[in-house]
């Protein structure tokens, strides 16, 4: 098996120790695998989005006031039927959509959400 370095900020470190302990895994090692399995699988739930979607995107993000997200919602306002935000503790905020539409719009929304990188958590529920 090949061996890599990579750095990582403490949060990150803290958050690989915790999954580590949460999961009772071997070590770092295999913790980092299975992140990088939950990616793999996420990425080809994205890749099936094809045809006509419908759900609910679910979306905790902690850029209060910041105007991204609504050039986001407007720039695919074609496939967002409705819309709830919400206010959470520590300036974090709840966005939950209603969602239907084509499945490549919504693959182009979420990777342009992901790629912003102010989103702590994105995920969407089919019907």
């Amino acid at each position: 098996m090949p061996v890599i370095s990579i750095s990582l900020d403490e949060d990150s470190v803290g958050a690989l120790d915790g999954i580590t302990d949460a999961l009772e895994l071997k070590g770092r090692s295999e913790s980092v695998r299975f992140a990088i399995k939950s990616a793999t699988a996420e990425l080809k739930e994205l890749d099936d989005f094809s045809g006509t979607v419908e759900g609910v995107l679910i979306m905790v993000h902690g850029s209060h006031g910041d105007a991204w997200l609504t050039q986001v919602q407007h720039r695919y306002g074609e496939i967002v039927k409705t819309q709830l935000h919400s206010h959470l503790q520590d300036r974090n905020c709840l966005e939950v959509m209603i969602i239907s539409g084509d499945g490549g719009l919504l693959k182009d929304m979420m990777r342009e959400i992901h790629s912003a990188g102010t989103c702590r958590y994105l995920k969407f529920v089919r019907s």
